[in-house]
């Protein structure tokens, strides 16, 4: 045992507790790890969704990447870059997660008329790459806290299977042996005492009484 035990009945009591909750919360821990593996898939499974459509949409955007090097004086990446990144929170087995909402950009403010045909599809490509990227990043931080999560919970599966559980059946078998040997031992105490008092009581028996003794004594006198 790594903790030394002591070796009475309170502390069966207490290790039979122990037992019953590790037994309890067990399949408790091992349905959560079940629902995160399951989660963490899906998970897993939309991130590498919206990679592929970022990475479609970086292919189509590449074609005519070239004409932003005269962006007609325009900040176009600088309007491209969201100002803000809404999500909302949900919450699976116990984990809160962030879900993408809406990727709000800066205003663009520019001559329709004064600036290239070019500039209109530009933008719009620029925050599409930009709205996936977010997108991306969200999935990121929620695969994150998932895995993060799962691998806790699997620690504390394997705590509860591999050693707390055989610790508390180890200490209730270890302690059942001391209470049963003395249990033994208290036994044979007992009977020994019997014994005694059943051979004191006979040897009584068999001792001579005194008034007779005293009575054959004066008989013989008169």
């Amino acid at each position: 045992m790594a903790t030394k035990i002591k070796l009475t009945r309170p502390e069966l009591k207490r290790q039979r507790d122990r037992l019953t909750r590790y037994q309890r919360f067990l399949p408790m821990l091992k349905l959560k790890q079940q629902q995160l593996q399951m989660t963490l898939r899906e998970a897993a499974r939309r991130r590498a969704e919206v990679q592929s459509e970022l990475d479609a949409a970086m292919r189509a955007f590449r074609r005519y990447e070239a004409v932003l090097a005269d962006p007609a004086g325009l900040p176009l990446r600088q309007w491209a870059e969201p100002a803000e990144v809404r999500t909302s929170r949900f919450n699976v087995a116990g984990v809160t997660l962030p879900a993408f909402e809406e990727a709000v950009f800066p205003p663009a403010e520019y001559s329709l008329f004064g600036t290239p045909a070019w500039v209109d599809r530009a933008l719009d490509d620029l925050r599409g790459l930009s709205r996936f990227q977010a997108r991306l990043n969200v999935l990121d931080e929620a695969y994150r806290l998932l895995n993060r999560e799962l691998n806790r919970i699997i620690q504390r599966v394997n705590l509860f299977e591999k050693v707390k559980i055989p610790e508390s059946r180890n200490a209730i078998r270890v302690i059942r042996i001391k209470l049963g040997d003395e249990m033994t031992a208290g036994v044979g105490r007992a009977k020994i005492a019997k014994s005694k008092l059943a051979e004191d009581a006979d040897a009584g028996d068999d001792a001579p009484d005194d008034d007779d003794t005293d009575s054959g004594v004066e008989t013989e006198t008169e």
